[in-house]
C-alpha cells in the first residue's frame, strides 16, 4: 500500500512541479509566505541547492528531460561564490553541492560536476578543526562553532573520499561525527542545536539554544538533521555507534511527535497564552526521509518502525499540509518554520522542506539514487 500511495502522490507531484518551472522561473527560492509566492535569495544562501535538488530528483524518478534541463546550471552558478568577495559559502557547502554538482555528476557523469563536488568538499575540509575535531560553523567570528546541521553536509566528505581515493575526507567526516556523538547528542536522544568549542585548545565551552527554545531543548529540525546524518555516517562508515546514535533521536523523535506526526517547532517548547506552538512540515520532511535510511539499514525485524512511522508523516504531510488545490502557490508543503526565536519565517513554505518532501516520496517508491 506504502507504494501505491508513493506512486499516486508522485503523479500528483509531477503537474505541480511543472508549475513550480513556470512560477519559480529562474529565481533561487527560500521562503514562500501566505502569498505562496517564493522569494528570491542569492545563489551563494545556504538553501540555494534544494530547489535544484528537487529538480534533480524528478528527473532521475521520471527521465523527463525538462527537470534536467533546468537543473543542469545551478552547480556552476553556485561555483563563482568560491572566486567572489562574499560571506554565505560555509559549512553548508555540501547541502549546496549534493544536490547540484553530485547528483549530476551521478546522473549523467558531467565532469565538470566532478570537480565542482571535489572543489566543494576541499573547501568544507579547510573548514575542520583539529583541536576540537569539528567543522566550524558559518563565517561570523565564533570560531570555534559548531552545529547540528552539518552531520548531513559531511555525507559530501565521504563522497569524495570514495570518487578521488583520498582518505582524509573520511577521516574528517568521522571526527567531525565523534564530536557531534559526544557534545551533541543527548543521553535521551534529544539534540543540541549550536555547541561552542575553544578554538585554540578544542574544549567544549557550552551549548546554545540557536534555533531552538533554549540551552536545553530539543529543536525538531535540529533532531532531524541528527536523524539522517546519523544514518548516513551509518552507511558511508559501518561504524555501529553512529546507527545507535540514529536511532536513540529517531526514537526521542517518535515519542515526541502530536497525533499527526508532524512536529511542532521545538519539542519541549513552553506553551504560552494558550495558543498551539507552530508547526515545522519541513522537519517532517527531512525526519520522514531520515527514518527511511534507517529502516534501510536496521535489520528486517527493527524496519518496519521506522519505514511504518516514515509513511505516517508522508500521509500526513500529503493530506493536511500540501498545497494540492491551491495552482497559484508555488510551494508544495505549508506550515514550516524556520527560526522561532528570532520570529523569522513563521507559518511559511520551506524549499528545503519541498525537497525532502518529495525525496521521501520518491524513496517509498523505489528510488534508489540517494543523494546524501
Amino acid at each position: 500500500m506504502s507504494k501505491e500511495f508513493a506512486d499516486a502522490v508522485l503523479k500528483r507531484l509531477e503537474p505541480k512541479v511543472d508549475r513550480m518551472l513556470e512560477q519559480i522561473g529562474d529565481k533561487c527560492p527560500h521562503v514562500a509566505r501566505e502569498d505562496g509566492i517564493y522569494d528570491n535569495t542569492g545563489s551563494d544562501w545556504w538553501t540555494s541547492g534544494f530547489w535544484p535538488g528537487l529538480l534533480w530528483v524528478m528527473y532521475s524518478v521520471t527521465g523527463k528531460e525538462r527537470y534536467k534541463e533546468a537543473a543542469w546550471r545551478w552547480d556552476e552558478e553556485i561555483e563563482q561564490w568560491f572566486v567572489k568577495t562574499n560571506e554565505e559559502l560555509h559549512h553548508d557547502v555540501g547541502f549546496q553541492f549534493l544536490m547540484t554538482a553530485v547528483i549530476k555528476h551521478t546522473l549523467t557523469g558531467d565532469k565538470d560536476g566532478l570537480r565542482r563536488g571535489l572543489e566543494a568538499a576541499n573547501f568544507l575540509a579547510g573548514r575542520f578543526n583539529p583541536a576540537g575535531g569539528f567543522i566550524r560553523a558559518w563565517n561570523m567570528d565564533k570560531y570555534g562553532w559548531a552545529i547540528i546541521d552539518c552531520m548531513m553536509n559531511i555525507s559530501l566528505l565521504y563522497w569524495a573520499s570514495r570518487v578521488s581515493g583520498d582518505p582524509r575526507f573520511k577521516h574528517i567526516a568521522s571526527i567531525h561525527a565523534d564530536t557531534a556523538l559526544q557534545h551533541f547528542i543527548r543521553q535521551d536522544g534529544s539534540v543540541n542545536h549550536i555547541v561552542s568549542f575553544d578554538p585554540e585548545s578544542g574544549e567544549f565551552l557550552e551549548s546554545f539554544g540557536g534555533q531552538g527554545y533554549g540551552p536545553h531543548s530539543a529543536w525538531s529540525r535540529g533532531q532531524a538533521w541528527a536523524i539522517y546524518g546519523m544514518a548516513n555516517t551509518y552507511r558511508n562508515t559501518g561504524e555501529i555507534r553512529y546507527l545507535e546514535a540514529a536511532k536513540r533521536v529517531a526514537h526521542y523523535y517518535i515519542a515526541s511527535l502530536p497525533e499527526d506526526s508532524v512536529p511542532y517547532w521545538d519539542f519541549r517548547a513552553e506553551q504560552r497564552d494558550g495558543q498551539e506552538e507552530p508547526r515545522d512540515s519541513s522537519a517532517a520532511a527531512i525526519a520522514a526521509s531520515g527514518l527511511l535510511e534507517i529502516a534501510k539499514l536496521v535489520p528486517a525485524v527493527e524496519a518496519e518502525l521506522y519505514y511504518n512511522k516514515a509513511y505516517r508523516i508522508l500521509q500526513s504531510l500529503t493530506e493536511h499540509y500540501g498545497t494540492w488545490d491551491q495552482p497559484n502557490h508555488e510551494a508544495i508543503l505549508i506550515k514550516g518554520t524556520g527560526h522561532k526565536p528570532a520570529n523569522s519565517n513563521i507559518h511559511v513554505s520551506l524549499i528545503y522542506g519541498d525537497y525532502f518532501y518529495v525525496e521521501a516520496i520518491a524513496k517509498i517508491s523505489g528510488w534508489q539514487q540517494c543523494i546524501f
